[in-house]
Protein backbone atom coordinates (compact mmCIF):
# COMPACT_ATOMS: atom_id res chain seq x y z
CA UNK A 1 0.00 0.00 0.00
CA UNK A 2 0.95 3.84 -0.98
CA UNK A 3 1.88 5.93 1.66
CA UNK A 4 0.43 8.84 -0.52
CA UNK A 5 -1.42 8.82 -4.20
CA UNK A 6 -1.36 12.12 -5.60
CA UNK A 7 -4.06 11.25 -8.69
CA UNK A 8 -3.54 14.47 -10.07
CA UNK A 9 -0.35 13.35 -11.82
CA UNK A 10 -1.17 11.48 -15.23
CA UNK A 11 0.26 7.88 -14.93
CA UNK A 12 2.44 8.10 -17.89
CA UNK A 13 4.61 11.47 -16.07
CA UNK A 14 5.37 9.66 -13.32
CA UNK A 15 8.42 7.60 -15.59
CA UNK A 16 10.82 10.79 -15.81
CA UNK A 17 13.90 9.50 -18.57
CA UNK A 18 16.88 10.74 -18.11
CA UNK A 19 18.98 12.13 -21.09
CA UNK A 20 22.29 11.91 -20.02
CA UNK A 21 24.11 12.02 -23.12
CA UNK A 22 27.05 13.75 -24.34
CA UNK A 23 25.20 15.41 -27.60
CA UNK A 24 22.06 16.89 -28.32
CA UNK A 25 21.83 14.47 -31.62
CA UNK A 26 22.26 10.83 -29.54
CA UNK A 27 19.39 12.29 -27.23
CA UNK A 28 17.09 12.75 -29.59
CA UNK A 29 17.28 9.57 -30.90
CA UNK A 30 16.36 7.49 -27.51
CA UNK A 31 12.94 10.18 -27.14
CA UNK A 32 12.41 8.82 -30.88
CA UNK A 33 12.84 5.64 -30.21
CA UNK A 34 11.21 5.69 -27.19
CA UNK A 35 8.29 7.62 -28.98
CA UNK A 36 5.15 7.04 -26.99
CA UNK A 37 6.27 5.20 -24.35
CA UNK A 38 7.91 8.28 -22.42
CA UNK A 39 6.38 11.70 -21.68
CA UNK A 40 8.75 13.21 -19.75
CA UNK A 41 12.64 14.15 -19.97
CA UNK A 42 15.61 14.59 -17.66
CA UNK A 43 18.02 17.50 -19.54
CA UNK A 44 20.87 17.75 -17.00
CA UNK A 45 24.28 19.12 -16.99
CA UNK A 46 26.16 17.14 -19.17
CA UNK A 47 23.75 18.16 -22.02
CA UNK A 48 24.06 21.69 -20.92
CA UNK A 49 27.40 21.60 -21.74
CA UNK A 50 26.68 20.87 -25.42
CA UNK A 51 25.78 24.53 -26.06
CA UNK A 52 22.23 23.02 -27.57
CA UNK A 53 20.41 23.19 -24.21
CA UNK A 54 17.48 25.35 -24.87
CA UNK A 55 17.25 24.29 -28.31
CA UNK A 56 16.52 20.85 -27.12
CA UNK A 57 14.19 21.78 -24.71
CA UNK A 58 12.53 23.42 -27.32
CA UNK A 59 12.39 20.44 -29.19
CA UNK A 60 10.98 18.57 -26.66
CA UNK A 61 8.32 20.50 -26.30
CA UNK A 62 7.46 20.75 -30.01
CA UNK A 63 7.15 16.94 -29.73
CA UNK A 64 4.60 17.49 -27.04
CA UNK A 65 7.24 15.99 -24.07
CA UNK A 66 7.70 17.65 -20.77
CA UNK A 67 11.11 19.08 -19.80
CA UNK A 68 13.00 18.24 -16.43
CA UNK A 69 15.61 20.65 -16.15
CA UNK A 70 17.80 19.31 -13.41
CA UNK A 71 21.05 21.78 -13.08
CA UNK A 72 21.39 22.01 -9.64
CA UNK A 73 22.11 25.62 -9.36
CA UNK A 74 24.17 26.93 -6.72
CA UNK A 75 25.53 29.96 -6.58
CA UNK A 76 25.04 33.86 -4.56
CA UNK A 77 20.90 34.00 -3.86
CA UNK A 78 20.54 37.22 -6.47
CA UNK A 79 22.19 34.60 -9.33
CA UNK A 80 19.94 31.88 -8.07
CA UNK A 81 16.91 34.11 -8.76
CA UNK A 82 17.62 35.30 -12.02
CA UNK A 83 18.68 32.15 -13.48
CA UNK A 84 15.39 30.60 -12.03
CA UNK A 85 13.50 33.72 -13.44
CA UNK A 86 15.02 32.90 -17.22
CA UNK A 87 14.49 29.26 -16.65
CA UNK A 88 10.97 29.84 -16.07
CA UNK A 89 10.57 32.15 -19.41
CA UNK A 90 11.64 28.16 -21.42
CA UNK A 91 9.62 25.16 -21.28
CA UNK A 92 10.73 23.49 -18.33
CA UNK A 93 8.37 22.28 -16.07
CA UNK A 94 10.65 21.40 -13.32
CA UNK A 95 13.97 22.62 -12.14
CA UNK A 96 16.33 21.84 -9.09
CA UNK A 97 18.66 23.78 -7.00
CA UNK A 98 20.58 22.57 -4.03
CA UNK A 99 19.17 22.26 -0.35
CA UNK A 100 20.64 25.55 0.77
CA UNK A 101 18.41 27.62 2.94
CA UNK A 102 19.46 31.04 0.82
CA UNK A 103 19.41 29.34 -2.42
CA UNK A 104 16.43 27.49 -1.66
CA UNK A 105 14.55 31.01 -0.67
CA UNK A 106 16.12 32.62 -3.91
CA UNK A 107 14.49 30.15 -6.29
CA UNK A 108 11.26 30.83 -4.86
CA UNK A 109 11.27 34.52 -5.70
CA UNK A 110 12.33 33.97 -8.94
CA UNK A 111 9.86 30.63 -10.49
CA UNK A 112 6.58 32.33 -11.25
CA UNK A 113 3.58 30.34 -11.96
CA UNK A 114 5.26 28.36 -14.93
CA UNK A 115 8.38 26.72 -13.04
CA UNK A 116 7.79 24.17 -10.25
CA UNK A 117 11.27 24.15 -8.25
CA UNK A 118 12.64 21.85 -6.34
CA UNK A 119 15.49 21.17 -3.81
CA UNK A 120 18.25 18.87 -4.03
CA UNK A 121 18.18 17.18 -0.67
CA UNK A 122 21.47 14.65 -0.72
CA UNK A 123 23.06 13.31 -3.93
CA UNK A 124 22.58 9.66 -4.49
CA UNK A 125 25.98 8.87 -4.88
CA UNK A 126 26.37 9.71 -1.22
CA UNK A 127 25.86 7.91 2.14
CA UNK A 128 26.64 8.37 5.61
CA UNK A 129 30.80 7.84 5.35
CA UNK A 130 30.47 10.50 2.51
CA UNK A 131 28.52 13.28 4.76
CA UNK A 132 31.79 13.11 7.53
CA UNK A 133 34.28 13.10 4.80
CA UNK A 134 32.34 16.54 4.02
CA UNK A 135 32.44 17.64 8.07
CA UNK A 136 28.13 16.94 8.72
CA UNK A 137 27.56 15.48 12.10
CA UNK A 138 24.14 14.58 10.71
CA UNK A 139 23.54 11.27 9.27
CA UNK A 140 22.03 11.22 6.24
CA UNK A 141 18.61 11.18 6.98
CA UNK A 142 18.48 14.34 9.75
CA UNK A 143 19.79 16.03 6.95
CA UNK A 144 17.80 14.99 4.04
CA UNK A 145 14.12 16.07 6.20
CA UNK A 146 15.86 18.95 7.70
CA UNK A 147 16.25 20.28 4.09
CA UNK A 148 13.01 19.07 2.91
CA UNK A 149 11.15 20.84 5.79
CA UNK A 150 13.36 24.30 4.60
CA UNK A 151 12.68 23.53 1.27
CA UNK A 152 8.74 23.80 1.99
CA UNK A 153 8.88 26.47 4.32
CA UNK A 154 10.94 28.35 1.48
CA UNK A 155 7.93 28.07 -0.68
CA UNK A 156 9.43 25.43 -3.36
CA UNK A 157 7.35 22.85 -4.73
CA UNK A 158 9.46 19.65 -3.61
CA UNK A 159 12.55 17.87 -3.18
CA UNK A 160 14.55 15.22 -5.02
CA UNK A 161 15.07 12.77 -3.00
CA UNK A 162 16.55 9.04 -2.68
CA UNK A 163 13.51 6.37 -2.35
CA UNK A 164 15.38 5.67 1.44
CA UNK A 165 13.98 8.76 2.50
CA UNK A 166 11.15 9.58 0.82
CA UNK A 167 8.83 7.57 3.36
CA UNK A 168 10.04 9.69 6.30
CA UNK A 169 9.74 13.19 3.78
CA UNK A 170 5.93 11.97 3.35
CA UNK A 171 4.78 11.39 6.76
CA UNK A 172 6.34 14.61 8.26
CA UNK A 173 5.41 17.00 5.69
CA UNK A 174 2.37 15.79 4.05
CA UNK A 175 0.80 14.68 0.79
CA UNK A 176 1.26 18.04 -1.36
CA UNK A 177 5.06 18.30 -1.59
CA UNK A 178 6.48 16.71 -4.79
CA UNK A 179 8.94 14.00 -4.19
CA UNK A 180 11.12 12.82 -7.15
CA UNK A 181 13.13 10.07 -6.63
CA UNK A 182 16.15 9.23 -9.20
CA UNK A 183 18.83 5.98 -8.49
CA UNK A 184 16.24 3.52 -9.44
CA UNK A 185 17.65 0.12 -10.57
CA UNK A 186 15.59 -3.49 -11.12
CA UNK A 187 17.54 -4.54 -8.10
CA UNK A 188 19.14 -3.10 -4.71
CA UNK A 189 22.81 -4.21 -6.00
CA UNK A 190 22.97 -2.66 -9.09
CA UNK A 191 24.63 0.21 -7.29
CA UNK A 192 27.20 1.11 -10.15
CA UNK A 193 27.91 5.38 -8.53
CA UNK A 194 24.90 5.68 -6.61
CA UNK A 195 24.74 4.18 -2.83
CA UNK A 196 21.12 4.84 -2.11
CA UNK A 197 19.11 2.95 -4.62
CA UNK A 198 15.66 1.71 -4.71
CA UNK A 199 13.92 -0.07 -7.31
CA UNK A 200 10.56 0.88 -8.42
CA UNK A 201 8.14 -0.32 -6.85
CA UNK A 202 10.04 0.78 -3.23
CA UNK A 203 10.05 4.36 -4.50
CA UNK A 204 6.29 4.80 -5.05
CA UNK A 205 5.34 2.69 -2.44
CA UNK A 206 7.28 5.28 0.14
CA UNK A 207 5.60 8.21 -1.20
CA UNK A 208 7.42 9.38 -4.33
CA UNK A 209 5.42 10.93 -7.40
CA UNK A 210 7.55 10.24 -9.70
CA UNK A 211 11.00 8.84 -10.63
CA UNK A 212 13.48 9.06 -12.59
CA UNK A 213 15.01 6.62 -14.72
CA UNK A 214 18.72 6.56 -16.48
CA UNK A 215 20.78 3.33 -17.32
CA UNK A 216 17.82 0.51 -17.00
CA UNK A 217 16.73 2.05 -20.28
CA UNK A 218 19.61 3.49 -21.84
CA UNK A 219 21.08 0.43 -21.52
CA UNK A 220 18.60 -1.87 -22.33
CA UNK A 221 19.22 -3.91 -25.18
CA UNK A 222 15.70 -3.08 -26.26
CA UNK A 223 14.80 0.70 -24.50
CA UNK A 224 11.53 1.23 -25.82
CA UNK A 225 10.47 -2.51 -24.40
CA UNK A 226 12.19 -1.62 -21.01
CA UNK A 227 10.13 1.73 -20.84
CA UNK A 228 7.45 -0.24 -21.92
CA UNK A 229 7.63 -2.15 -19.48
CA UNK A 230 8.10 0.12 -16.30
CA UNK A 231 5.02 2.02 -17.36
CA UNK A 232 3.32 -1.53 -17.12
CA UNK A 233 4.81 -1.64 -13.67
CA UNK A 234 3.69 1.80 -12.43
CA UNK A 235 -0.07 1.03 -14.15
CA UNK A 236 -0.51 -2.04 -12.25
CA UNK A 237 1.54 -0.75 -8.63
CA UNK A 238 -1.69 2.36 -9.25
CA UNK A 239 -4.15 0.55 -9.79
CA UNK A 240 -3.82 -1.86 -7.20
CA UNK A 241 -3.43 0.78 -4.70
CA UNK A 242 -7.04 2.33 -6.04
CA UNK A 243 -8.79 -0.29 -5.71
CA UNK A 244 -7.55 -1.08 -2.68
CA UNK A 245 -9.02 2.62 -1.28
CA UNK A 246 -12.27 2.48 0.82
CA UNK A 247 -15.23 3.15 -1.16
CA UNK A 248 -13.51 1.56 -4.51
Amino acid sequence: MFTHLNLAIPLRDRLIVALDFPSASQAKQLVELLGEEVSFYKVGLELFMTGDYFSLLDWLNERGKKVFADLKLYDIPATVERAIRALSRTPARFATVHGDLAIMEAAACGKGDNLQVLAVTVLTSLDDNSLKEMGYAEDISSLVLKRAKQAQRAGLDGVIASGLEAGLIRKEIGGEFLIITPGIRSTVDERADQKRIVTLEQAFQSGADYVVVGRPIRNAQNPKAAAHALQRQIARLFAQTCNALPGS
